[in-house]
């Protein structure tokens, strides 16, 4: 007879990750909100158009998989602070394309290193090998993740 393993929040894969994740963005938040005046979702907008632009508001939510208003809410105050510029887009008329504007492509320049230099702290404590091994780990469960969405209830 096998014993019913119980849940405990603790051990619990999925919260452990959500507590380490929320730990991880309330302190990028600080410090971008602090350096910057933006917020995470505004920062990822940036982000992504800095790597990729133009792109409509439907690629931003699939690149960095946030939902729809959460993407609507951080690009409206990016377009009022003149980060990022809005056209037509020529192809379908009821959505736009964003990319930044030299104010956006230059805060992008700037919120550059400054990541990069959080990303340093946080891992500081790791060996090289355990860095290399916490990228594959994430990988594999994203992709674990994605295929289990997929699946039929």
């Amino acid at each position: 007879m096998t014993k019913r393993q119980s849940l405990r929040l603790e051990t619990f894969l999925p919260y452990r990750l959500s507590i380490a994740s929320n730990r991880v963005s309330d302190l990028v938040a600080e410090a971008y909100d602090r350096l910057f005046g933006l917020s995470i979702p505004e920062w990822r907008v940036i982000a992504v158009l800095g790597e990729a632009a133009p792109l409509t508001q439907l690629a931003i939510v699939r690149q960095t998989v946030m939902d729809k208003m959460t993407v609507s809410r951080a690009v409206r105050p990016l377009v009022e602070r003149g980060l990022v510029d809005r056209t037509p887009h020529s192809g379908d008329k009821r959505s736009s394309l964003l990319s930044l504007s030299d104010a956006g492509r230059t805060l992008y320049e700037s919120v550059g290193p400054e990541a990069l230099a959080m990303e340093r702290a946080l891992l500081e404590e790791f060996s090289v090998e355990e860095i290399r091994s916490l990228d594959a780990a994430l990988r594999k469960m994203e992709a674990a993740a994605i295929r289990l969405s997929r699946r039929p209830v």
